[in-house]
């Protein structure tokens, strides 16, 4: 179990806005001849497409359920910095238009600025 108060409030995941926690291909295991060369695989590369499935559940919801998410997500949003609210927002932009102009509705951003 840790003890170490698991950094605390820094931020500890990658991508961040904030440069910690940068990825060091140099630290990276080395390839490995099996049938081939093996090495890490880069996931952006094959697996680019992140917003169709959540576009996809998010029009699978009700209308009633799609505001819960708008308030949900607003409300985890919390006092985060606004760069961040419109990062986000624009991911959910992305997945559906209609998710990202609620979520902004709700956080109180103009639909003007996703």
């Amino acid at each position: 179990m840790r003890v170490d108060g698991n950094y605390g409030s820094h931020t500890s995941y990658e991508p961040n806005s904030r440069g910690a926690w940068r990825e060091q291909p140099d630290f990276g295991e080395p390839p490995l001849k099996i049938s081939g060369d093996a090495a890490r695989w880069d996931y952006p590369c094959d697996d680019a497409d992140y917003f169709e499935q959540p576009g996809k559940l998010f029009r699978l919801m009700t209308p009633e359920q799609q505001e819960a998410l708008f308030g949900n997500t607003a409300r985890a949003l919390g006092d985060a910095p606004r760069e961040i609210k419109l990062r986000h927002i624009r991911h959910c932009a992305k997945a559906d238009p209609a998710y990202g102009a609620g979520v902004a509705r709700a956080c109180g951003i103009p639909e003007s600025e996703i």
